[in-house]
């Protein structure tokens, strides 16, 4: 009996070798003129916005505990400047941290009625998911600093998506 058992499982790998190698392999990126790859476009769909704002504090979080900080919670008013100013960047199609109208990121918390201090803002345009935009924050030591700082106790996080896919990040964190 363990001679055909053998014989089985030698036919059964051979059959799933013999298969696997028959599989188409994996397409190659696209590429642009300059030779590099085209970015790949992360759609988010609006049922999705909690799902992402929680994967954000998760990771925020994950990331604070590691270096030793206080972890943060989401603030519905930080939520609504980081949306507003989202916008408002892909309006003016640039990524900085000041309005169309001249505002700053505290004018914007103060605008919503945000009480606490401002720590920092983060942002991003990009066609990357979240988590690919928080390791690129992480990267940099100026935005690295302003996610880690120990003074925050409230984030708020959101984002704009242009029909191209191009996604406006926005991170605010406060005291």
């Amino acid at each position: 009996m363990g001679r055909l058992m053998a014989r089985l499982l030698g036919l059964v790998f051979s059959a799933l070798f013999v298969l696997a190698s028959c599989a188409a392999p994996p397409p190659s990126p696209q590429t642009g003129p300059d030779g590099k790859p085209l970015p790949k476009v992360y759609w988010i769909r609006s049922s999705q916005k909690a799902e992402i704002q929680f994967s954000m504090l998760d990771s925020v979080n994950a990331l604070r505990e590691a270096a030793g900080k206080p972890p943060v919670e989401l603030d519905p008013k930080l939520n609504a400047a980081a949306a507003t100013h989202s916008r408002d960047m892909a309006v003016q199609n640039r990524p900085w941290h000041f309005g169309s109208d001249g505002s700053s990121p505290i004018d914007r918390i103060r605008r919503v009625g945000y009480e606490g201090e401002l720590v920092g803002e983060t942002i991003s345009e990009t066609y990357e998911t979240e988590v690919e935009t928080l390791a690129a924050w992480m990267d940099k030591p100026t935005t690295r600093e302003v996610i880690l700082d120990p003074d925050a106790r409230k984030m708020g996080f959101a984002w704009h998506q242009e029909s191209n896919g191009k996604i406006w990040w926005t991170l605010v964190l406060g005291t």
